[in-house]
């Protein structure tokens, strides 16, 4: 919180609120079966709605690239009402019984799980679904590994994932960031228009390129709610040291 909303801010306070709101986040996972998926629907509004259904329309697949921000499965249901089936990528822990809990968890969502195992046969499966005009969603605020993209992210330099840059090169499906929020009576998605995608330079540049300019929309749809931002782990190299 300090770096999000600089030294000066009461950071003790902001870091209760981060953890009320990410405790709503987990009391959801637990409350939550296909039965609620209505009563979900009805309290969420979407800003940019258009924009998934121009990228379900043209036929290419679209990727998602979200932050650790309110409920971001929540989004889920909303795509599968406009007939978009979604895959996301979730980390494989190391106790595979939460693994399973956590992908049963997300079918309640309507959310069809490839676990992140640095294989090549993560991507062509990933590839595959925007083949299938399905969209592709990516938590793309932390890098687990640390052996991603460095880019600028709240003023120090980090290393960001390159699959969501990599993926739309590869494919040219749009890459939407997106980012979904609590609020008094629910839930609030926002769709941002699609990143440019350069089309010169070496692909190294290009997914660099790409990776900052997410960074800086992530830092945006961060700021609408920051204390709904639960990445609660260390994500600069200053914070490790």
């Amino acid at each position: 919180m300090a770096r999000v909303l600089g030294p000066g801010s009461d950071v003790a306070a902001n870091a209760y609120q981060v953890m009320e709101s990410y405790g709503r986040y987990w009391a959801e996972a637990l409350w939550i079966k296909k039965k609620h998926i209505p009563e979900l629907l009805a309290s969420t509004v979407v800003e940019g709605l258009d924009r998934v259904l121009a990228a379900r329309d043209a036929g290419a697949g679209m990727i998602f690239a979200l932050p650790h921000m309110g409920n971001w499965e929540v989004a889920a249901p909303i795509l599968g009402k406009h007939d978009v089936e979604v895959l996301a990528v979730a980390e494989r822990l190391s106790n595979e019984r939460i693994t399973d809990w956590f992908t049963r968890m997300r079918a309640e969502f309507g959310i069809e799980i490839a676990l992140a195992t640095g294989s090549v046969a993560v991507m062509r499966r990933l590839e595959a679904a925007l083949g299938e005009n399905k969209a592709v969603a990516l938590l793309s605020d932390r890098d687990i590994k640390g052996r991603g993209v460095e880019v600028s992210f709240f003023g120090e330099l980090t290393t960001l994932p390159p699959g969501p840059a990599t993926l739309a090169i590869r494919t040219g499906a749009p890459l939407i960031p997106v980012a979904t929020y609590f609020d008094d009576h629910g839930y609030r998605v926002v769709v941002k228009p699609p990143l440019p995608i350069p089309v010169e330079g070496s692909r190294s540049d290009r997914v660099r390129a790409i990776t900052q300019r997410l960074a800086e929309e992530m830092e945006r749809l961060i700021l609408e709610a920051p204390t709904q931002w639960h990445l609660v782990v260390p994500n600069w190299p200053s914070d490790r040291d």
